[in-house]
């Protein structure tokens, strides 16, 4: 990466939120994105309540230009919302993201993860798994800095 970008994490899941289970996915994509020169200035954790999910993701992303990753809610469960939350805040899909996020496993086909912006933060569903949110963000992560220079304004010269 050429420049510096931030990162904020989203932990979606009733039993984090009551403290009853340790938030490993959360911590999985912090380490993650760390390791890739992200510096991850915010971590929430919400429960799988709609409107918590949509207030959060968009308090998070007012005023943001970089990346913004959700873990937990993807799913089939009854309270996984975390899709249907995102689509209403977002501004425009990626679906080109959400498509490869899917794709890089075979349990990835099971997610109903979604990709997209709103304003010039870029937020990505993962799994709530830490194995599958790390998977997920892993087939997207390449990209994402040209995507966050886009946003902000920066020129279209394509990287190599």
């Amino acid at each position: 990466m050429s420049r510096s970008y931030q990162a904020k994490v989203l932990t979606v899941s009733d039993s984090v939120d009551a403290g009853t289970r340790e938030d490993v996915g959360g911590t999985s994509v912090t380490v993650r994105l760390e390791s890739e020169g992200f510096e991850v200035i915010e971590h929430r954790v919400v429960s799988d309540e709609l409107d918590e999910v949509v207030n959060a993701l968009s308090y998070m992303a007012y005023g943001f230009n970089g990346l913004i990753v959700t873990t937990g809610g993807t799913g089939f469960g009854p309270r996984d919302l975390t899709p249907e939350a995102t689509r209403r805040i977002l501004d425009r899909t990626a679906p080109g993201m959400g498509e490869a996020m899917r794709n890089c496993s075979p349990l990835g086909r099971l997610s109903r993860a979604i990709a997209g912006t709103r304003g010039s933060a870029l937020i990505l569903n993962t799994a709530g798994s830490p194995k599958g949110a790390v998977e997920m963000l892993d087939a997207v992560l390449d990209v994402v800095p040209h995507a966050l220079d886009l946003m902000a304004g920066g020129g279209s010269d394509h990287p190599v």
